[in-house]
């Protein structure tokens, strides 16, 4: 008769361990890569078979393919990567993540109390948080051995009962299998874990004929496409891209397990797998999860154009600014939470490349304020506040953004960058602000019917194009430059203000214009002259910190750069 309670508590005490124990080695792994594997893993995936390798390698050495693919989204998201770059990450990802499967198949229990107390002691015995980490990785990896001593020593008893074998045995065809898999990796969040469960099986008393090979490749399968949820939430609230990113996964994982399904009933799949380990079957399952997930990247990396393609037909473009609608591109509520796999060197970049939208917006608003003082019209006017509204919101959320991400632990580095971002943003916000206020001037010359003379709409068209100049400056300038070129920017616009205000002056004095139109005037070159010195602090504050320059990525860094050019075109029209 079989003791079914304490079974079934140990086998509960087991998985409890083994979760938490996949978790703990994951977390003190990535802390002890720390930034710079982000950095490489946003760098170095420029070509396919690169980018493949390096999502492998990371995720072989942080022991979590959902973080890599967290981290790939985060990077679409950030516009640091493209969705080519991301799907060879998450190709990659999905083979880096067998290491613990293989690891688990050498079945090296009677070792693993010892490797866990021996972490356990050097995370007692150093105050030092990288060692500290270090222990707890290995300590983390003999608890996972201990975790599966447990659950196999539970399962013993268990696989022996007619309910146990009836369960299992209704696992008879693909489809239930994969939903099993999607499931049970929702509910434990990990498909390495998942693996390892199935591994227990089969190394128990009876897991041979518990669970057959045919069996548990079916729910390895589902395993992989339930592990994309983690990464398809990420994507939740963040750009297009980074929800094209998160459903790339999916697709991925999707495909290889049709592929694999109609190649189950061709080829005898199960038999080739079975053959590279006869006598261990918990190595088999190791091997079906490694062969699943090669394999599935060697067909599939040369139709990655194509896959992308889909995944764009799937999600298509949203309106966004075409429909008036105010959205963050860049960033989104997970990249500032305080378990987020992004770092904030990503969130700068993500920050960056929202700000330069933000400086995009306001420098339009600059141009077709001053121009609509040479030409007024309703619907200049209303495009000027539709923009100065925009550039209100994404100060209000950059903000948000920043003030959040200043609670969490940061380099020196990184808090005077955040710092810089906050001053800079405050500027574009008062570069916006004077832009409604000149707009207003153009109003009031409007509806007291006053005109300003010749030589005046001249001096305005000078304004027109030295602002467009400064603001290309602060847009394609290097950090190590822009300071300077806009100081000599803002000593122009200076030197411009001085000499309108004596031109204006001898005007005044000729009769040429009146006492009204000149008040007008002189607060317009008032703003001009407050517009550079706006323009010069948002340089001084890039260079101080050695920001990146504020030019938004090639994919949509033209779109809005155009859409500037447009809007100021336009208004000249």
């Amino acid at each position: 008769m079989v003791d079914v309670w304490p079974a079934l508590l140990g086998l509960c005490s087991g998985m409890a361990l083994f979760l938490y124990s996949i978790k703990i080695t994951s977390g003190s792994l990535q802390t002890i890569a720390g930034d710079k594997l982000r950095n490489v893993l946003a760098k170095l995936t420029g070509n396919r078979i690169l980018g493949v390798a390096v999502g492998a390698g990371i995720t072989a050495l942080i022991q979590s393919s959902t973080a890599t693919s967290v981290m790939a989204v985060g990077f679409v998201n950030a516009g640091l990567m493209d969705l080519h770059q991301a799907l060879w990450v998450i190709m990659g990802a999905n083979i880096g993540t067998n290491i613990t499967a293989q690891l688990i198949a050498f079945d090296v229990g009677a070792f693993a109390p010892i490797v866990a107390l021996l972490g356990t002691f050097f995370c007692l015995l150093t105050k030092d948080k990288k060692l500290r980490s270090i222990g707890e990785a290995i300590a983390g990896l003999g608890f996972i051995f201990v975790a599966m001593s447990l659950m196999k020593d539970s399962m013993a008893p268990l696989s022996e009962l007619d309910i146990v074998k009836d369960i299992f045995s209704s696992i008879n065809n693909p489809f239930i299998g994969i939903i099993v898999g999607i499931i049970f990796v929702i509910i434990i969040q990990s498909s390495a874990a998942g693996v390892g469960v199935l591994q227990a099986m089969a190394m128990s008393a009876s897991g041979a004929q518990l669970i057959t090979l045919e069996q548990a490749m079916f729910i390895i399968f589902g395993l992989n496409i339930g592990t994309c949820v983690t990464a398809v939430f990420a994507s939740i609230g963040g750009s297009r891209n980074a929800t094209r990113a998160g459903m790339l996964h999916l697709l991925f994982n999707v495909i290889g397990t049709v592929i694999f399904t109609v190649a189950y009933y061709l080829l005898p799949v199960a038999e080739w797998v079975r053959a590279l380990s006869p006598n261990d079957v918990a190595r088999q399952f190791a091997n079906m999860h490694l062969v699943f997930n090669v394999a599935s990247t060697l067909i599939l990396l040369p139709f990655g154009g194509l896959i992308v393609k889909l995944v764009k037909i799937i999600v298509p473009d949203k309106g966004g600014d075409k429909e008036g609608v105010q959205y963050l591109k860049y960033l989104n509520p997970n990249m500032i939470k305080n378990n987020s796999q992004v770092g904030t060197e990503i969130l700068i970049r993500a920050l960056c490349n929202e700000i330069s939208r933000m400086l995009v917006m306001a420098g339009s608003n600059v141009q077709m304020s001053i121009e609509a003082v040479l030409e007024n019209s309703d619907k200049k006017q209303q495009t000027i506040n539709e923009t100065e509204e925009y550039v209100d919101y994404l100060n209000k959320e950059i903000s948000y953004y920043i003030s959040h991400a200043m609670m969490f632990d940061m380099s020196e580095k990184d808090a005077i960058a955040m710092s810089a971002l906050f001053k800079i943003t405050g500027n574009i916000e008062r570069m916006g602000d004077h832009a409604t206020n000149i707009a207003g001037y153009a109003n009031l010359l409007e509806n007291k019917g006053l005109k300003l003379s010749d030589k005046a709409r001249a001096e305005v068209g000078q304004m027109v194009e030295t602002t467009k100049a400064a603001y290309y400056i602060l847009l394609g300038s290097k950090p190590g430059s822009v300071h300077i070129r806009m100081a000599q920017m803002e000593q122009k616009i200076d030197d411009m203000t001085d000499d309108y205000r004596e031109h204006q002056l001898e005007r005044l004095k000729s009769g040429i214009c009146s006492g009204d139109a000149c008040v007008i005037y002189s607060e317009m070159l008032t703003d001009f002259e407050r517009l550079g010195d706006h323009m010069l602090n948002i340089a001084e504050a890039a260079a101080e910190s050695n920001l990146i320059s504020f030019s938004v990525p090639s994919e949509d860094g033209s779109e809005e750069k155009t859409q500037g050019k447009g809007k100021a075109a336009a208004a000249k029209a």
